[in-house]
């Protein structure tokens, strides 16, 4: 596993759409409860209607040293793709997915892209934000050495990486409390995405078994509280949203 040294690191959130409506709530979800270990996470958001140039060079000209992918059924063909080639582009730096299309076939994505460092699973609230704590503060490796913190990322919960003994998919993470989510649309947020289609949680899960519906893996439904829920509301109405 490759481990980067410094302390401040350039962190992509890569999302692609099905549509430019369209919005991706899991990479803000993702970059507003993992603010508190990294203040330098952007997001770019592009289309599958794009060109693989065109995204690639969104890509390259953030100059990230960590891009993460968010994996869905509509844009994980074009996500392969591009791994190659930022991988070309950025030789330095470290690739991560995540998502529904990532998950199921972790071991194998590993295998046919050495490019990847590796892929989040379940819920990534709380493994995303102790991943870029793993690899961007610079104590553990000073102190004890690259081979402690390569152990110190094998036990954080809900990842799959390679390492010296091969492919290791560690324990699934705790599902989250959705009470304790930062919410992620603060005012930039919703004056960038203005016009657009924003998407909110107010619970996840789902008492029933259908095949065809993502929501179906997990049969506990829980709730964001009544009062966090309509505060979250107001802040959406206070902001004149449409849709």
């Amino acid at each position: 596993m490759r481990l980067l040294k410094r302390e401040h690191m350039k962190i992509l959130l890569v999302a692609i759409n099905a549509k430019y409506i369209h919005t991706n709530p899991a990479v803000y979800l993702l970059r507003a409860n993992a603010e508190r270990f990294c203040k330098d996470i952007e997001i770019r958001e592009f289309t599958i209607n794009q060109s693989l140039d065109d995204i690639l060079q969104g890509i390259v000209e953030e100059k990230p040293e960590f891009i993460g992918f968010s994996c869905y059924i509509w844009n994980i063909d074009l996500v392969k793709r591009l791994i190659r080639e930022c991988k070309k582009l950025l030789p330095g730096a470290v690739i991560w997915l995540g998502g529904p299309e990532a998950e199921p076939d972790a071991e194998q994505l590993l295998q046919e892209y050495p490019q990847l460092d590796g892929i989040m699973y379940g819920e990534g609230e709380q493994t995303f934000p102790e991943l870029l704590r793993c690899y961007f503060t610079s104590n553990t490796s000073r102190k004890c050495g690259m081979k402690s913190k390569e152990r110190e990322i094998e036990a954080i919960s809900g990842i799959v990486i390679r390492t010296d003994a091969g492919i290791v998919k560690t324990a699934p993470a705790s599902p989250v409390n959705l009470d304790e989510l930062v919410f992620p649309y603060d005012e930039a947020v919703l004056e960038q995405t203005k016009g657009k289609i924003l998407y909110y949680e107010s619970s996840r899960g789902c008492p029933f078994h259908c095949s065809y519906c993502l929501s179906s893996v997990d049969n506990h439904v829980r709730f964001r509280s009544v009062e966090n829920v309509k505060m979250d509301l107001k802040v959406f109405l206070d902001a004149q949203l449409s849709q």
